[in-house]
């Protein structure tokens, strides 16, 4: 590729991170950009060499199997007062306790995160449905027919996750969490 074909490219190319506001795949991305998949990644290697170089502020991340152009962490505490709307209060810690037993077990039931937790966790999974972290993803194949959760696209962006493989490993994890 020439030098202005690269330089277009990698132009192009931020403009998509831009305006999508999402992440992008390599796939959409070759598709925007007119080039094969296999040559995506050397063209965000560019750009993003090109945002350091620059010192523009601004980095290419990899997350939820996508690209997506956001704000340099170093320069977050600066942007504060410009940062709106404010965070969403901390999860509680039954509600992070219940995320990671999704996240790690997924596709997973009610009925056996109660049991894995020794508590009910009705009102923990609707909040974690409203902040659009897990989702239901289906329905068990057995008598009731309950309701699987899993993660969502959200969790992984939120969490800073290319992909559930990129969790840190369990270190004991359980083989069977439910009684009798």
């Amino acid at each position: 590729m020439s030098e202005h074909v690269t330089s277009r490219a990698r132009g192009l190319l931020c403009a998509a991170l831009l305006a999508a506001g999402r992440p992008l795949g390599a796939r959409e991305l070759a598709t925007v950009l007119g080039v094969a998949q296999g040559e995506v990644a050397s063209l965000v290697a560019a750009l993003q060499a090109a945002l350091q170089a620059q010192d523009l502020g601004l980095v290419v991340e990899e997350v939820a199997g996508g690209y997506r152009l956001v704000v340099d962490p170093a320069l977050t505490p600066a942007l504060s007062p410009l940062l709106a709307p404010p965070p969403l209060p901390a999860l509680s810690a039954a509600a992070l306790e219940t995320l990671a037993l999704v996240a790690y077990q997924q596709p997973i039931t009610r009925g056996e995160l109660e049991a894995a937790r020794g508590a009910s966790c009705a009102s923990t999974l609707e909040t974690l449905q409203e902040r659009e972290l897990i989702k239901v993803v289906g329905r068990k194949e057995v008598i009731g027919r309950p309701l699987l959760y899993g993660t969502t696209e959200r969790f992984l962006l939120e969490f800073g996750l290319k992909s559930l493989q990129d969790l840190p490993p369990l270190e004991e994890a359980p083989t069977d969490f439910l009684r009798g």
